[in-house]
């Protein structure tokens, strides 16, 4: 799924919020911008298992 409205990649360092764009870059910090579409949902992820349990074991 690609989404054509994009997201700071950086929103954490300079944003209170995100700040949503059709462009390129970060209207606010020119930062570059990142598709905002979730990853798509797949029931049949052979790794899916091991995914989450490495999320589990990060600190």
């Amino acid at each position: 799924m690609r989404s054509d409205i994009h997201v700071c990649s950086d929103p954490e360092n300079v944003h209170d919020r995100p700040v949503y764009t059709l462009g390129d870059s970060c209207p606010v910090c020119d930062a570059p911008t990142e598709n905002s579409a979730p990853a798509p949902f797949d029931p049949t992820d052979r790794y899916g298992e091991y995914r989450r349990r490495a999320r589990r074991d990060r600190p």
